[in-house]
């Protein structure tokens, strides 16, 4: 069974969002006092104390920009957590964070012209990474299909991306 990896925020993306969000909004950097919020630049969450800033993030629309695709009404922009600061970004195997036993994520399907292809429910088990490399083998096995976004489904935010091999 093929291996997918998560991918972070781009780079370049972080850098733009750490001054002016993809809503526009100026960063409003804050002391993460109790951990634990989903960091989208290093996939882990952060500790207790870290300085962290709220953004709208547009990842279909950031995608769509570089490959020339025009997702039309599927562009979407909603809330993630990132390091205030530039850090070293994902540390450890890359796999598929944020995938505790018991939590819920819908991993939606889009084509290379940037339009939805549908979704898939997940309810994390027990072994997870073996779940989510099934439901994105389930996924890449359409040919359509060229990238897939996870998300949380109780409150909808963007996780990470995963591309065709």
């Amino acid at each position: 069974m093929t291996t997918y990896t998560a991918r972070p925020v781009e780079p370049g993306a972080l850098k733009e969002l750490r001054e002016t969000d993809d809503a526009g909004r100026p960063r409003a950097p804050f002391a993460d006092e109790e951990g634990g919020s989903p960091l989208r630049c290093c996939l882990r969450p952060s500790r207790p104390g870290e300085r962290v800033t709220l953004v709208s993030y547009a990842p279909l629309r950031r995608w769509a920009a570089a490959t020339g695709a025009d997702p039309a009404a599927y562009d979407e922009q909603g809330p993630v957590f990132v390091h205030t600061e530039e850090c070293a970004g994902p540390a450890g195997d890359g796999r598929y964070p944020f995938a505790r036993p018991g939590v819920r994520r819908v991993l939606r399907r889009y084509s290379a012209d940037g339009r939805i292809l549908g979704g898939h429910l997940l309810e994390i088990p027990e072994r997870a990474d073996e779940a989510l490399d099934t439901a994105l083998t389930e996924a890449f096995a359409d040919p359509e299909v060229s990238l897939v976004h996870v998300r949380a489904v109780e409150y909808g935010c963007f996780l990470y991306e995963v591309r065709r091999a």
